[in-house]
């Protein structure tokens, strides 16, 4: 018989992720509410657009910078000190990835050793981040995609019962 052998596991840092499904809760019901017709509705405000970026950086905590990219590649809101970086980067990024598939692409996943980029399209609009390594790719995809569905919906605003963070009375 085979001698046996003993397995070494490495233990993973976990996060508490009581935050992340608070900040979720706030907005399940939205997520499922008639959306716009992306073709005829007007783009979001800037102020719509950095209150659904400020959302999605508290929803995921491994966010290390992101951007919402307009219908026309202007940028509606962007982390960092040169926002309008992140339309060119991101209007690069879609093309080289169009150009693969031969057709447009709904989402883009890179992974590298520094962290992780994702972009989506959806309802007219676009949402790039980069995050930390290792970030869940499934619950970032869903998270940006469901962060523009509220963003193009006709009655976004904060979700209702939602409360003010600490210092934000």
């Amino acid at each position: 018989m085979y001698p046996l052998k003993a397995k070494r596991t490495a233990a993973i840092a976990q996060m508490t992720t009581v935050t992340i499904h608070e900040a979720r809760a706030r907005v399940t019901v939205g997520i499922f509410a008639d959306m716009a017709d992306a073709s005829t509705a007007a783009p979001p405000s800037g102020e719509s657009a950095e209150a659904a970026l400020e959302f999605l950086t508290e929803m995921s905590p491994d966010l290390r910078g992101a951007a919402i990219i307009g219908p026309e590649g202007e940028v509606l809101a962007a982390t960092g000190e040169d926002p309008g970086r992140w339309g060119e980067d991101a209007a690069a990024l879609f093309a080289v990835a169009d150009e693969a598939e031969n057709a447009p692409v709904e989402q883009v996943h890179i992974a590298t050793e520094q962290g992780e980029v994702f972009a989506v399209r959806n309802a007219g609009l676009a949402a790039v981040t980069v995050t930390d390594r290792f970030a869940l790719a499934s619950l970032m995809l869903f998270d940006m995609r469901s962060t523009l569905r509220q963003l193009a919906s006709p009655n976004f605003g904060p979700p209702e019962g939602t409360k003010p963070r600490k210092g934000e009375d």
